[in-house]
């Protein structure tokens, strides 16, 4: 059986607890994994020539920076833990929290479970970390790659007469993946070919070897540029030899139960964060040290 193949054991409560008993063993985790050759560097300028501060304890100075006056920084300078009232420790937690709930959790439940005075403070930190989350850079899918659509927003069947929106109800997203490989999904604001080839091209790379869709009218022309390959799924029709879209609809299946088990609402304006969470964790399903990897990129 191969590793891929494998659960992979994530860090358990109780394994954390030990890991991060104090705000120091926090700050030592961060500077670790943020410089991970052991030499800190100047967020502002990158000279690694920066002396430790004797007189306060995880700061440093760049003397590189000393044109506009001398530039001091410590070790949440630049990060998403930066200018906040909440200690690291808090933040550790609730990123474990987040990163090893399968379907998500909501900052409801991270303000019962850590006992936080306020539902703002607990929603404030989970879209700051799913933002830093967001990897706008990836490297460009290659092999059999998946694409479908899919529309987030809550049914009509389930409205009064009055507030049906139909189809307008919908936001539209539409994911990538590649055959046993990451997903990228996106937001878009039009359902039609122009779009939809558009982030085909974005995310897919020279050595796509099939790119394979349903019958949507905006995958028409991507034949003109990859080995495109359809199922017809108003004809019953779902696996066609190697095409097939079942793996990009599981990861829609499993973001859509985030949604209505663990967040039940999610707007428009902040369903690229949500997407962006769900994405990460998907991506670093086989990675044994996913809340290392969030700390050293948040």
């Amino acid at each position: 059986m191969s590793n891929r193949n494998k659960a992979i054991q994530q860090m358990s409560f109780k394994q954390w607890e030990a890991a991060f008993p104090t705000e120091d063993d926090c700050s030592a985790y961060l500077v670790a994994h943020r410089w991970p050759s052991g030499k800190v560097k100047c967020p502002r300028c990158g000279s690694e020539n920066v002396y430790e501060l004797k007189t306060r304890k995880w700061h440093w100075e760049c003397p590189d920076c000393r044109t506009g006056g001398a530039y001091r920084f410590s070790d949440i300078t630049g990060t998403i833990f930066e200018n906040t009232n909440k200690d690291l420790r808090d933040w550790f937690r609730v990123i474990h929290l987040m990163l090893t709930a399968k379907k998500g959790i909501s900052a409801l439940q991270v303000q019962r479970q850590l006992g936080f005075g306020s539902y703002r403070t607990a929603w404030y930190m989970c879209h700051r970390i799913r933002a830093g989350l967001a990897n706008e850079e990836f490297r460009k899918l290659m092999g059999i790659v998946e694409v479908d659509e899919t529309g987030i927003g809550g049914d009509d069947s389930n409205r009064h007469k009055d507030k049906k929106k139909g189809k307008k109800g919908k936001i539209i997203v539409i994911g990538a993946i590649e055959r046993k490989g990451n997903v990228v999904a996106r937001v878009i604001t039009r359902c039609d070919h122009y779009d939809m080839e558009n982030f085909v091209h974005m995310v897919c790379g020279d050595k796509v070897s099939l790119v394979a869709t349903d019958e949507h009218l905006g995958y028409r022309h991507l034949k003109d540029h990859y080995n495109h390959g359809t199922v017809v799924h108003s004809r019953k029709q779902y696996v066609v030899g190697a095409i097939h879209t079942n793996t990009i609809e599981g990861f829609w299946s499993l973001f859509k139960r985030s949604i209505v088990g663990s967040f039940h609402k999610v707007s428009a304006k902040y369903l690229p964060l949500y997407i962006a969470e769900a994405q990460f964790r998907y991506n670093n399903r086989h990675n044994g040290d996913i809340f290392g990897l969030a700390i050293a990129g948040l």
